[in-house]
């Protein structure tokens, strides 16, 4: 299978595609790239996790970086070690929502932001030139441990200011974390016990083989539902295996669209600390609606983290995400954190005395469609955007994809970033007027 090379980062199967020196490859011109000092490398639970450190690690050190290894670590932990530091970047293994047998390589700047689509250019011009930044014996890196990465994260997050532990204990909540066995199995807990919430874990035991589809979206949610169900919790917490997006289930045991979390996120957060929000084409248009009643301007990236990241700082957005699940608050770090969402969902929950399902009720009804087809069955360019035209009036967005926008519903189309696959998100009224458009989109391909 090829590799996925992008925004979001070198990402492959293991053994088909992704291998030793595949990553020593690319590290090795992360590395030429890199200025001189240390390199904080994270990862996931993933089975293959420990052979890419080391193709990674003797990749850094070839390049005279000393490699600082904080083992098992979510996404935004890893982001975080290194933006509260001295090190000029950070590697993270991960393939995030992707099974198991895929692996990943995120490559960080020095300030913990992931590389931008610039730089990213950059990085592929070292590979033409493998024995660039190579170092004499004497001037190779080292590995050595370095603790405290997670509670570094959690004491971020206790710093924040509209964060009231005390108003969120009296609430006396009881959460069920799915963290399929994932990077999340324990910090994820040790979040809720430093909120004062009751936890009771689902797959949290970190061992990397995942019981289900990692990916946090409601069908795949089937066990976390029933454990809200039996356990008699007030909400289900799920997250992918690197901890960077966050899915929600209702105390009625109700997987709710992963969309909706960056939602109530932006409806607690924008009622505190009016601002602009940044987000990708593909994210629900309930952002725009949550934004007009607190008068905030919404601005439309790219799908791909490291786009919204950008824009969200050279517009000072006061929140930003993706609709996958992925909360973006720049007051602790510039990159998406389910800890982060988790802290709002139940911030909002402690003072508003509502249920889950009580706020998502007060929400405009949409109902959004995702799917996924082979890259060689819809056109590509105009073909594809005389695709969407067709389906009535509206305005076309050539940025990423092709979007048609029209009205009171949205379809968009474009190739993904981390599957050798076409995405087809479509967004309207009722669930059947959404199908109908992705119907409508194949149709006439």
């Amino acid at each position: 299978m090829p590799l996925r090379a992008s925004v979001s980062g070198i990402r492959g199967v293991i053994g088909d595609g992704l291998d030793a020196l595949t990553v020593v490859r690319w590290v090795s011109a992360f590395g030429a790239w890199l200025p001189p000092g240390p390199v904080v490398v994270g990862r996931d639970t993933r089975s293959s996790g420990a052979m890419v450190l080391d193709a990674v690690a003797a990749a850094l050190a070839s390049t005279g970086h000393d490699i600082w290894d904080i083992e098992i670590a979510t996404t935004p932990t890893t982001e975080i070690a290194v933006q509260h530091s001295n090190a000029v970047g950070g590697v993270i293994i991960t393939a995030s929502h992707n099974p198991k047998q895929w692996n990943a390589l995120k490559f960080l700047q020095g300030d913990g932001l992931f590389l931008t689509a610039a730089q990213n250019r950059e990085l592929r011009h070292r590979l033409e030139d493998p024995s660039a930044g190579q170092v004499p014996w004497d001037k190779l890196g080292a590995v050595s441990a370095r603790s405290g990465a997670e509670q570094q994260h959690l004491d971020a997050l206790a710093t924040v200011s509209w964060l009231d532990v005390d108003r969120i204990r009296s609430r006396q909540l009881h959460a069920v974390v799915d963290a399929v066995e994932g990077a999340g199995g324990r910090i994820m807990p040790r979040l809720l016990e430093m909120l004062g919430v009751r936890c009771t874990p689902l797959y949290c035991e970190m061992s990397g083989d995942f019981p289900h589809d990692p990916e946090p979206r409601p069908e795949h949610l089937k066990d976390l539902c029933s454990e809200v169900r039996a356990a008699g919790a007030d909400l289900g917490l799920a997250v992918d295996p690197d901890v960077d997006r966050l899915s929600l289930v209702d105390g009625q045991g109700r997987a709710l669209s992963e969309e909706l979390t960056l939602v109530l996120a932006l409806e607690f957060l924008l009622a505190k600390t009016p601002g602009p929000v940044a987000v990708n084409l593909s994210t629900t248009g309930l952002i725009e609606k949550v934004a007009a009643g607190h008068g905030c301007k919404v601005f439309r990236t790219p799908v791909g983290e490291a786009h919204v990241v950008e824009t969200l700082l050279d517009e000072n957005c006061i929140v930003g995400g993706e609709g996958n699940g992925g909360v973006i608050y720049p007051a602790v770090h510039p990159g998406r954190d389910a800890l982060v969402g988790t802290v709002m969902v139940l911030q909002s929950l402690a003072e508003s005395g509502l249920t889950l399902a009580e706020h998502v009720a007060g929400l405009p009804p949409v109902a959004m469609v995702k799917t996924k087809v082979p890259s060689d069955s819809l056109p590509a360019g105009d073909g594809l955007a005389k695709v969407l035209a067709g389906l009535g009036p509206g305005h076309l967005d050539d940025r990423d994809g092709w979007k048609w926008t029209g009205d009171q519903a949205w379809v968009h189309v474009r190739p993904s970033n981390t599957e050798p696959v076409v995405r087809i998100i479509a967004e309207a009224a009722t669930e059947k007027a959404a199908a109908a458009l992705i119907d409508k989109v194949k149709d006439q391909a």
